[in-house]
């Protein structure tokens, strides 16, 4: 991204946007409500457009390129994905059908390459055994879990998670997490980008970090040098003391 602005009527969702992500990187996009996330991540996903500057995704220009064609090298990961989903659709079912890039299996045909690798990524998500049951009869948690197999299910060069753990209690999301660490751990996944606005839920293996506040950029590059308690009472507007243990994050407001 060079340049990026968006606006909508008299609103700038985000401004003056400088980001290169490269290959093998794990990035997080933290800041709090309102601060252009989810716009950033939705440009980096081909489902909109800058009003000013330029985004460039997989080495395709938006704006002459089919995004339609760039999509299927994307793995797209938002409740507003989940909303969409069938209650009664199968948990297996979910997952193959992004080769069609369809919500709700009707008469696409799968062979057993399709289905086996959709299995596989279930119970590499530690949800193997729900692969039989409907959508709707899932936890959050579990849920969360089959729209991350399911954007991983077309082998996407670029992975983006919005908010993936938003709603989950303390145990779905420290389950979550621990398995964002194993994939950040495993070399043959894609490049992620995962938007939070909780330090709590970062993974460890997670390599870069962007602060956004008000539509900008309060600091971006390696997470160990950008995340700091300085930087994050910028962003969040208030004292804010950070602490690490274990490789995890932790924030709290300074007494």
């Amino acid at each position: 991204m060079a340049g990026v602005g968006v606006r909508r009527g008299e609103t700038q969702l985000v401004a003056g946007v400088d980001w290169r992500v490269e290959v093998d990187e794990r990035w997080v996009v933290l800041g709090p409500n309102g601060a252009g996330k989810t716009t950033l991540l939705r440009l980096a996903g081909a489902e909109m457009h800058p009003t000013t500057g330029t985004v460039d995704v997989l080495g395709e220009r938006l704006g002459k390129v089919d995004v339609f064609e760039l999509r299927t090298r994307l793995g797209f990961c938002t409740a507003a994905l989940g909303n969409r989903i069938p209650v009664d659709e199968k948990v297996l079912d979910v997952v193959v059908s992004a080769g069609y890039a369809v919500l709700g299996r009707w008469r696409e045909q799968y062979d057993q390459l399709d289905t086996g690798r959709a299995e596989d990524l279930l119970k590499a998500l530690g949800i193997g055994h729900l692969a039989e049951r409907t959508f709707g009869t899932l936890s959050e948690g579990e849920r969360k879990r089959t729209l991350i197999s399911r954007a991983l299910m077309t082998d996407p060069e670029l992975l983006l998670l919005d908010e993936p753990a938003a709603g989950l209690d303390l145990g779905g999301r420290e389950d979550l997490v621990a398995r964002l660490t194993d994939l950040a751990a495993d070399a043959d996944a894609p490049t992620s980008i995962l938007v939070t606005h909780h330090v709590e839920e970062i993974p460890p293996g997670y390599t870069h970090l962007m602060l956004m506040a008000q539509g900008g950029v309060v600091a971006q590059g390696l997470i160990d040098d950008v995340l700091t308690s300085d930087n994050l009472s910028s962003a969040f507007g208030q004292q804010l003391a950070l602490t690490r243990a274990d490789d995890r994050f932790f924030a709290r407001r300074r007494a």
